[in-house]
């Protein structure tokens, strides 16, 4: 797989947050540095479906111990985590 790049993880999250979790309040802007658990955008099953989602999409096996709101917080900070997974040989 090739290496993904922070642009295209945040791009291709947001699509799949707001058509899984945000598709009955389409006005509803998400920001990049917004808390989805925070805002009400996700909750903990929704962390799990992200989670599947992310595994699946990247290529890339997420840890139990790095599910943190440090990683898994904001759009940005989910980019981060993958596009480091990806880039340190940790993708799979």
């Amino acid at each position: 797989m090739t290496q993904v790049d922070l642009p295209a993880v945040l791009a291709r999250t947001r699509t799949y947050i707001q058509e899984t979790f945000l598709y009955m309040r389409p006005a509803f802007v998400l920001g990049d540095d917004d808390g989805l658990l925070e805002k009400g955008v996700i909750d903990s099953m929704g962390v799990l479906e992200l989670i599947g989602f992310l595994q699946t999409q990247f290529a890339i096996v997420i840890r139990d111990e790095d599910v943190t709101e440090e990683n898994f917080g904001t759009l940005a900070d989910i980019a981060r985590y993958v596009v480091a997974r990806d880039g340190n040989g940790t993708g799979r």
